[in-house]
């Protein structure tokens, strides 16, 4: 039951839900669902009119049918404007916009925003991290603002 409460507390430190785009599957699995690569949409929560696009490996069997199996480490990002940029409120230098567990309890995929004042651009990271010891392989990605609507700063 403990194990179960500390997953529970994890998802909902996580934040807005990712939205399914959809999925391949990779590898057949007899028993359970197939291994599978998915790709996920994260809007921003804080700059309306930015979305970003993750894909990454999702472990299917039995293990991952019960959310017991470790997910890989890789993913990568895409992130777009889709709309009118606006910001909702001043940004920090960095602040992480998304993160979701990977495994039952010390794996996290997580999605950090930078911003590159000098540039007025928005840069997006995604890469994954264990209690321990993380993982080098990470992915980036950056949305350029128009000059006209310069990002507010904390």
């Amino acid at each position: 039951m403990p194990v179960l409460l500390l997953g529970l507390a994890m998802t909902a430190a996580a934040g807005a839900p990712a939205e399914p785009v959809g999925e391949v599957d990779t590898a057949f699995k007899l028993i359970g669902p197939d291994h599978k690569i998915v790709v996920e949409a994260y809007d921003d929560p804080k700059v309306n009119g930015v979305t970003c696009y993750v894909s990454r490996a999702k472990t299917g069997g039995v293990s991952g049918a019960l959310g017991l199996a470790e997910d890989k480490s890789e993913a990568s990002i895409a992130c777009r404007q889709v709309g009118p940029v606006s910001v909702t409120q001043p940004l920090p230098k960095r602040e992480e916009v998304y993160s979701e567990r990977l495994s039952i309890l010390f794996k996290r995929l997580r999605v950090v925003r930078l911003v590159d004042s000098k540039r007025n651009t928005l840069v997006y990271l995604t890469y994954s991290d264990l209690l321990v010891d993380g993982s080098p392989k990470n992915s980036v990605t950056a949305v350029a603002i128009d000059r006209a609507t310069p990002i507010p700063m904390k």
